[in-house]
Order: C-alpha cells, then sequence, then structure tokens
C-alpha cells in the first residue's frame, strides 16, 4: 500500500457523496483520474486491504420510525437460503451469518424497518411463514447510539 492509497482510505473513512460518480471529487482533490480512483480501490479489495463499503441507515429520518433486529436460528445448510429469502422483503435492510456465541443459538440476523412495531412484527410473521423457520428473537432499538466509522489514517495525512 503507497501513499496514495492511504489517502485513498482516509477520504473514504468519511461520508462518501450521493452521486452517479462519488469518486469524482475525490479524484480532483488527489490530482488524479477517476479511473484510477476506482482501479485503486479495486486492487485494494482484492488484495483484502478494503473488505467492504457499510452504509449507515438512519431509519427514524428515512421516513422509518421503527426498526427490530431479528436472531434467527436456522439450520447450517440453510442459511444461505433463508438469507436469500429475507433479503428479499423490501422491510430489510441487512441480512447477515454470524457463527454462534455461547448459549446464544441465533446464527442469521436481518435488520427489519417499518412505521411500528406492529408493522415490524407482521413482517416478521411473513418472513418467518416464507421460510419455514420458527425458532427466532425480536430485538427492538431502545435508543440509537452515535454510529461511527473505523478510523485507519487522517484525511490530512501525507501516509507517512
Amino acid at each position: 500500500m503507497d501513499n496514495l492509497d492511504k489517502k485513498i482510505i482516509a477520504r473514504l473513512q468519511g461520508d462518501i457523496p450521493l452521486s452517479s460518480r462519488p469518486f469524482a471529487g475525490l479524484a480532483l482533490e488527489l490530482g488524479i483520474k477517476e479511473t484510477e480512483v476506482v482501479e485503486r480501490i479495486q486492487a485494494m479489495a482484492d488484495r483484502g486491504i478494503m473488505r467492504r463499503f457499510g452504509a449507515t441507515l438512519r431509519h427514524q429520518r428515512s421516513g422509518f420510525p421503527a426498526n427490530v433486529m431479528v436472531a434467527w436460528n436456522v439450520a447450517e445448510d440453510q442459511v444461505e437460503k433463508v438469507g436469500e429469502t429475507f433479503s428479499s422483503f423490501r422491510q430489510v435492510s441487512h441480512c447477515y451469518w454470524r457463527e454462534r456465541c455461547g448459549d446464544f443459538p441465533y446464527n442469521l440476523y436481518s435488520m427489519v424497518h417499518g412505521q411500528s412495531k406492529e408493522e415490524c412484527r407482521r413482517v416478521v410473521a411473513e418472513m418467518a411463514q416464507k421460510s419455514r423457520q420458527k425458532d427466532y428473537a425480536l430485538l427492538f432499538s431502545q435508543k440509537e447510539l452515535k454510529k461511527t466509522s473505523m478510523r485507519y489514517f487522517e484525511p490530512h495525512t501525507d501516509g507517512e
């Protein structure tokens, strides 16, 4: 990873513009072509340096006052199929698998958004019925905590 890669990472740690060309401004700022920014990001992803981009959904601001994380106990050989089923619901913003932890038997998680807790419960019931899953726990948000991203480099850094 060279200094330019570090500068790119430093700027990607914050908000990325909602734009059809989100890396154009970054390229201009760094004095390189937009295609080079994209190629470098792809190269860092290919090498496992940059594993993912994440988006933070502020559900209250986006018109969904209620949300619930649903923890599902899914047979390991069904996780991918069930996850695809859950992801097909428009009310689901994300769905992911995790290894079971201690006495907590759940391994598949989905975030469901709605206008009310009752709507969230209805959606979860439909998800359970469609996927034939019966063992799950509803984890409603109590309050929204400050969401921050990891910071590896500061934007002003010259990479050294």
